[in-house]
């Protein structure tokens, strides 16, 4: 037997348990970098070698910036994807990359 009243309410809780997950994920959506493509302070221009060093040393960095102010984890004064490709590959070289998760648990 089917109830509306049971079909009503099962919406309304789907409803208030998915629309703030939404709502999350949309918030944590990345926006463009306006600063991109144009140099910094110094005039230098960040590329993918400053971006891989970034990449690698960005914990230490993170830690770094909760003390200091001008300290920041990633130089929004960049050449844009190949900065970024540089840093996600300092962030896979010193994490690892995921080339290690499966290792462990190989039988030998």
């Amino acid at each position: 037997m089917h109830h509306p009243a049971r079909s009503a309410s099962r919406r309304r809780l789907i409803l208030v348990a998915v629309l703030p997950g939404l709502l999350l994920v949309g918030a944590c959506a990345p926006g463009p970098n306006p600063s991109a493509g144009t140099p910094g302070p110094d005039g230098d221009l960040a590329g993918f070698w400053l971006g891989l060093w970034h990449g690698f040393i960005a914990l230490f960095s993170f830690v770094i910036s909760l003390f200091h102010e001008g300290v920041t984890v990633y130089e929004v004064h960049n050449s844009g994807n190949l900065y970024d490709l540089g840093f996600v590959l300092g962030l896979m070289f010193f994490f690892g990359g995921g080339s290690g998760a499966g290792h462990g648990a190989r039988k030998r």
